[in-house]
């Protein structure tokens, strides 16, 4: 959910921005194991994860699913709390989730797709694919700094009027021709290339260039090559009516002044997701879409590379904030798309998003040591992150 700016953990922001080829010859492993290996007991039923997440739960800090896969195989797979507090629906493992920023990874594979057919160029500047932007964006900005949010344009849900045209909104087409023409008129806040600046409006962007260059429109697209070709059955954008009347769908909960849960579907502003976030999916979809990635069943292997390879490093402090995970600091990179963490002298690969009224998700991809983890949750709060940091320790630990 993204109806105003929204909280995700940010990683913090550069001084200049600068490329380095990263992860060229990532160790991927061929093929799904057949399921035998060592887990690591924290990470197995029972074990660290499963209490810190049922503590979580208990004191009514988590709502929603996890899963652990390894060599292709479930570890854990757990789901607490409600989906729907008024009709009384459990969340579960078919429980679908808006995805808040994770919905980027799809956008990001969509520009992959289309670069590896030659009809998007990474340097090709904006002004190239769409129409009416400034010169000092239309001539600068360039695919890749959308990728790396380093366009300097920032967060439409910020801009002035956003929230009063979204309300005005009906369908999809309408949602990303308005976002276009709000962002089209809007002021970069830095100079491409100088900063990172995590930029909900440089995705949206991407996604109206994915249109201008296939002739048929992103939710299409998407649906087509990206959530089709990983076998994400369950996975869609939804409009607000249909996250409103689905029993499988998760709604969004925070709490008011008084420390009550609020049901925060009613207060999103648009009427369905965009390039840049809330697609809707289910952890073991959102797991799949990850393999399906760093097995290069989405993309070539050498394009594959290409997106998970570290362009620009983030500063970082010298130490995780406290959460009870023990999680040390490792080298953060931004990706076409993902964050990369270089960690014991392997890769992993996530990607966070989430809001302030009640959507928090997190996928983490560790290719080299065949693990995945999908963390969907419709409370707001931190815990998603600090499963996610317990995840990262007992995986990396071994």
């Amino acid at each position: 959910m993204t109806t105003r700016p929204s909280r995700r953990t940010m990683i913090g922001l550069l001084g200049t921005a600068s490329a380095c080829g990263l992860v060229p010859g990532l160790a991927v492993p061929a093929a799904a194991g057949d399921g035998s290996g060592p887990v690591p007991p924290g990470l197995a039923p029972g074990g660290e994860l499963d209490q810190y997440v049922a503590d979580a739960a208990a004191q009514d800090e988590f709502s929603g699913s996890l899963l652990l896969t390894h060599r292709g195989r479930t570890v854990l797979a757990r789901s607490y709390g409600m989906a729907d507090r008024g009709r009384a629906v459990p969340n579960g493992p078919d429980t679908l989730f808006a995805l808040a920023s994770v919905t980027k990874l799809f956008t990001a594979v969509a520009v992959a797709q289309l670069a590896q057919l030659g009809k998007i160029a990474y340097g090709a500047t904006l002004g190239s694919y769409l129409d009416g932007f400034p010169a000092s964006v239309a001539d600068h900005v360039s695919v890749h700094h959308l990728l790396t949010h380093t366009s300097g344009l920032g967060d439409f849900h910020a801009l002035p009027g956003y929230e009063a045209a979204a309300a005005g909104w009906t369908t999809p087409e309408q949602t990303m021709r308005g976002i276009t023409d709000l962002v089209r008129r809007s002021e970069p806040r830095s100079a491409p290339g100088t900063e990172w600046l995590y930029s909900n409006s440089g995705y949206h962007l991407l996604g109206a260039v994915v249109e201008e260059v296939t002739g048929v429109s992103y939710y299409d697209y998407v649906r087509r090559h990206v959530f089709a070709a990983a076998g994400m059955t369950r996975t869609r954008f939804l409009t607000r009516p249909e996250w409103e009347a689905g029993r499988n769908i998760a709604h969004p909960y925070h709490r008011d002044a008084q420390g009550r849960w609020t049901d925060a579907v009613a207060q999103a502003r648009y009427v369905v997701g965009d390039a840049a976030g809330d697609a809707f999916t289910t952890c073991a979809d959102l797991d799949r879409f990850g393999r399906h990635l760093w097995r290069h069943r989405l993309l070539e292997p050498g394009t594959t590379a290409l997106l998970l390879s570290g362009k620009i490093p983030l500063v970082q402090a010298a130490t995780v904030p406290g959460d009870g995970t023990g999680v040390p600091a490792r080298p953060d990179y931004q990706c076409y798309g993902p964050i990369g963490s270089l960690v014991a002298g392997r890769w992993s690969f996530q990607h966070g998003g989430g809001s302030t009224l009640g959507v928090s998700t997190a996928i983490e991809m560790y290719p080299e040591s065949d693990w995945n983890a999908v963390i969907l949750s419709n409370y707001e709060g931190t815990v998603v992150q600090s499963i996610s940091n317990l995840i990262r320790k007992l995986i990396t630990a071994g």
